[in-house]
């Protein structure tokens, strides 16, 4: 809806996009429900810096240029480090969408060497939002006229209980008539299913398929929903039903955004990406214009928090809902960063140009530990109680100002804040870029976490959890990427002294703790295990609040501990693992970490098995009971046991899930998930490093090697498990929850079977 006389709106901000040449389009949900589009004038600038000099000149050989708007000398914080404003050429660009192109017009001006560009590489739309001082679903008063928008806003990125609109959200799915295994883009729809948050499903299954296609975009714009969500929409539904349409000529017609825009053709196949040690694929983005598309095979946030959390980050972290539904976490961070350099007059570079300092052989021994650890004693041990540093390493990071631009700063050579072993100084005149970013999360969070724990609100205490859940992830994240090479406000020598801050202070709490009478069980990194005969809650409610006025950090109490068991390692029985242990606490949560229940890959009748057997040796209330519920344990594997040799376990709870860490012809053994992706490429299907490949062990130990696995796409009626390898996981599952008592696999597989074998391998044959 346009208007051509000034109106006042109330309401949400949903989406933003270019549209005519220098404009943009924005949606904004009515107080009354209604959806209108508005249109703005959208200019934004590029930033150019060098010898005053070359600036002129540029500024003269740019007059004339038809991408240009207008040009002026500004004066701005060049780059990060910078202690002063500089002057820079400011070039307002007439179209959002021809930044690139002049941008590379500049560099080669400049023969790629004269002159740096900034501000260059900003999305648009976030561009827009940060110009504007918006965000997603922000509440504001926006008046249209014909010179633009004027908007009024109304909420606050700060708003802990802000009000979101009601927002229709339809699931999109689609039966293909296969002619092979799997379906491709040559097999016709068969049916389309609509199902609408909270009503009941819609079927397009009538006519041609030119007549389903066209019923769908009837559908969409009946039902008017603002998210469309699928499950692959970005790396087949949407291509696929896009293919479709091309084929039976209604392309033109296939229109599933709220605005008249048709879907673009994909610019490109994905893309595959290396982060905190595992490859990920993310496939290019189908987007929608005044909807939002979310594809749930794409999406990490919503996966983690659910769409509560999605929503925090997309409004905290003022990135477009379409792109926050997609980002990685780091990305998202790093938009709160760049909308505070923006708001500081700093630049943002194109190219991150800030060196890490030198440092010898000793420093480097010195400074890059890592975190400090205290190594479990293995064992079940009673009533154990555990703290946990509230975001220890962004707390650090706001608490002593670490960040690119103060770390070694030039202005501060004799600044008293020193990081301990390397003694590199940290700025006192100003307060980073990164720290103002993190304190926004760390206090948004924090809040969160006490509304959850105050609220009797079943519903609201949902919400308050899954909000501080994203906040969290942002600020894991923040941290990793303080060290990460093209992170703009990044800096290795910062990395390490957030770490040197970290184990210093983590120290000084293990001590607090032993002053106080309790002994250390296990500690790493942000996280004590403490044990203190008849220690009360209220001594380690006291004993938090003690430790946090001593290191200025907060650390809170997460629970007592009926018992606890710290699990041996596989490889060495008497050497502990730092990251494996499970135990019940007062209430009766049980908190595993480490065992095949938190792996991604394992077989649900693996993973109830275990859980199974945990929740049996929970009931126990200390160390001898838990001994005493071994014998139960036992007979938990032989009633799943029992199952699995009677062929009573449907294929799909023995499906595995493991991960491809490079593309398939990169791999040089034929591990399991390699023969299930040459099954599937085979059948024509996509296959990148960074996809999940499912399958069913067939044969495991099969010479030829394409019959031991069957990749779940393929899989047919009555497919025949391998029993063997499914009992070997499920005593390997037993062992890890029972080593803590000296038992193996084999010692398991015998007392199941109520008699000795030679070799585990022996009775399985059988």
């Amino acid at each position: 809806m346009q208007f051509n006389k000034p109106r006042k709106i109330r309401g949400w901000l949903l989406d933003v996009y270019p549209s005519d040449f220098g404009k943009v389009t924005v949606w904004v949900i009515c107080e009354n429900g209604e959806r209108i589009r508005l249109t703005d004038r959208f200019q934004p600038c590029i930033y150019v810096s060098a010898k005053q000099d070359d600036l002129e000149r540029l500024a003269s050989s740019l007059f004339d240029n038809q991408k240009i708007a207008s040009l002026k000398f500004v004066y701005k914080y060049a780059h990060p480090t910078d202690l002063e404003k500089t002057r820079v050429l400011e070039t307002t660009v007439k179209d959002c969408r021809q930044i690139h192109a002049l941008t590379l017009e500049i560099l080669r001006l400049g023969d790629y060497l004269r002159y740096e560009l900034h501000n260059c590489d900003i999305q648009n739309d976030r561009y827009y939002l940060f110009s504007r001082d918006l965000f997603p679903l922000a509440f504001l008063d926006v008046e249209v006229s014909k010179s633009g928008l004027v908007y009024t806003l109304l909420d606050s990125v700060e708003s802990i209980d802000y009000v979101v609109p009601k927002l229709r959200t339809v699931r999109l799915e689609v039966d293909v008539a296969k002619k092979g295994l799997i379906a491709n883009f040559e097999d016709a729809i068969e049916r389309i299913r609509l199902k609408p948050m909270g009503e009941e499903e819609i079927m397009i299954d009538y006519g041609d398929e030119a007549t389903k296609l066209l019923q769908l975009v009837y559908a969409i714009r009946e039902m008017d929903p603002d998210f469309i969500v699928t499950s692959a929409g970005d790396s087949y539904l949407f291509p696929y039903l896009l293919q479709r349409a091309a084929v039976n000529e209604v392309q033109d017609e296939f229109i599933l955004s709220r605005d008249n825009v048709q879907f673009k053709n994909k610019s490109s196949a994905g893309m595959t990406y290396f982060s905190y040690g595992h490859t990920f694929y993310r496939a290019d983005t189908m987007r929608l214009y005044g909807r939002i598309h979310v594809d749930e095979n794409n999406t990490f946030i919503i996966t983690e928090s659910g769409f509560d959390g999605f929503i925090e980050i997309a409004r905290t972290c003022r990135v477009p809902l379409h792109t926050a539904a997609r980002f990685s976490i780091g990305s998202s961070m790093s938009s709160i960063q760049f909308y505070q350099a923006m708001k500081d007059d700093f630049l943002l570079p194109r190219n991150k140009k800030i060196p890490e300092a030198f440092k010898s052989a000793l420093d480097l021994l010195v400074g890059d530990r890592g975190g400090f650890v205290y190594e479990p004693i293995v064992g079940v041990h009673d009533s154990v109680g555990e703290l946990d540093f509230s975001s220890m390493y962004p707390a650090l990071m706001e608490k002593y100002n670490i960040s690119a631009e103060t770390v070694l700063c030039k202005c501060c050579p004799d600044s008293p804040i020193r990081i301990p072993g390397l003694n590199y100084q940290i700025c006192t005149k100003r307060q980073g870029i990164v720290p103002k970013t993190v304190l926004l999360a760390l206090t948004k969070r924090l809040t969160y976490k006490r509304l959850r724990n105050e609220t009797a609100d079943k519903h609201l205490k949902q919400v308050y959890d899954r909000r501080q859940t994203a906040l969290k992830w942002i600020l894991v994240t923040c941290f990793g990427y303080l060290g990460f090479k093209n992170s703009k406000f990044g800096t290795v020598d910062g990395h390490i002294g957030v770490c040197a801050y970290a184990r210093e202070n983590f120290l000084k709490a293990a001590r607090i703790a032993e002053d106080a009478g309790f002994e250390v069980i296990h500690g790493i990194v942000d996280s004590l295990w403490l044990k203190k005969r008849n220690a009360s809650l209220d001594e380690y409610h006291e004993l938090c609040k003690v430790i946090t006025k001593g290191i200025g950090v907060p650390i809170n109490f997460e629970g007592h501990y009926k018992w606890i068991a710290f699990l041996p390692s596989k490889m060495h029985p008497k050497a502990s693992v730092l990251n494996r242990y499970f135990g019940v606490m007062d209430y009766g949560k049980v908190k595993v970490r480490g065992l095949e229940v938190r792996r991604r890959d394992t077989p649900k009748f693996i993973y109830d098995a275990q859980m199974d057997m945990v929740n049996t040796l929970a009931i126990a209330n200390n160390e001898e009971e838990f001994g005493q519920k071994i014998p139960e344990t036992l007979n938990v594997v032989k009633a799943y046991r029992k199952r699995l040799i009677a062929g009573e376990v449907p294929a799909c709870d023995l499906i595995m899930t493991r991960h491809l860490s490079k593309d398939p012809q990169q791999y040089r053994q034929h591990v399991s998930q390699l023969i299930a992706a040459e099954q599937l490429a085979k059948q024509g299907a996509e296959i990148h490093a960074g996809n999940n490949v499912a399958f069913l062990f067939t044969d495991s130990k099969n010479k030829r090697f394409h019959r031991r696995v069957i990749a779940e796409k393929l899989m047919e009626k009555n497919m025949t498990p391998d029993t063997k390898k499914y009992l070997l996981l499920l005593y390997a599952s037993a062992e890890t929850l029972l080593s803590v008592k000296g038992y193996t696999a084999k010692s398991i597989c015998d007392e199941v079977n109520g008699h000795s074998t030679n070799t585990l391998e022996r009775f399985c044959s059988k």
